[in-house]
């Protein structure tokens, strides 16, 4: 693979087997791999090695993995992928609110977890849309990738700052969640396309009044109009 041997993933798994037969798979793709056991072990790695991502269960010991999600979104913007064994919708809102990047449910072909990974890798090394630099209060800065509204600093997670990039670069254009997921996450999205909504909430939470400029299409997606 052209561009994974830089690539460390970091997987936290409490189970042996599970984190083992992931790990020697990513290896043979040729990813660096470092392993943590429970959730405090992850945060203690995470700063240590400084993976470029982190393959995170929810259910381990010490903390969980909606903890440790919570405690890493506050000091990085690292690509994040929850895996779980429960697949309730509720659990993958929840995951997507707390930053996460992706959710997959065990137990998971692992051709289609490294599908995961490399579109991951791929958002992070595709050439940035050409947004505006500013936009109706607005102030982004892709190269920086740094957002301010009116002024002040807003942290955003990485696929957040991908949408409102996306949805600013096409002002006034209706996007339907389709297209927002192809161009977003840049690959097909195993499952419904209720990602892009959880994310658009979180998204205008964050911008404050300047969230009202992503507007809801009914029966198509969304678009940005201030």
């Amino acid at each position: 693979m052209e561009t994974s041997a830089a690539k460390k993933i970091l997987i936290a798994d409490d189970e042996l087997r599970m984190r083992r037969v992931i790990a020697d798979y990513l290896r043979i793709k040729g990813y660096a791999v470092v392993e943590a056991e429970d959730g405090e072990q992850t945060l203690e790695i995470f700063r240590r090695e400084h993976p470029h991502l982190i393959l995170l269960d929810v259910m381990m010991p010490k903390k969980d993995g909606w903890e440790v999600c919570r405690e890493l979104r506050a000091e990085s913007d690292v690509p994040i992928i929850m895996l779980t064994a429960r697949g309730e919708e509720e659990d993958e809102l929840h995951g997507f609110s707390l930053g996460a990047d992706e959710y997959i449910a065990k137990p998971f072909s692992l051709k289609i977890l490294l599908a995961r990974i490399e579109a991951v890798f791929r958002r992070g090394t595709a050439v940035p849309v050409e947004a505006p630099t500013q936009a109706a209060g607005l102030d982004i800065n892709t190269a920086g990738r740094e957002v301010r509204v009116d002024g002040s600093l807003v942290e955003l997670t990485y696929t957040e700052f991908e949408l409102l990039n996306y949805l600013v670069a096409n002002t006034g254009v209706a996007l339907s969640r389709d297209k927002i997921l192809d161009n977003v996450w840049r690959y097909d999205y195993y499952g419904d396309a209720r990602t892009v909504d959880t994310h658009v909430k979180k998204l205008r939470s964050k911008l404050g009044a300047r969230g009202e400029y992503i507007k809801t299409i009914r029966g198509i997606g969304y678009k940005f109009e201030p």
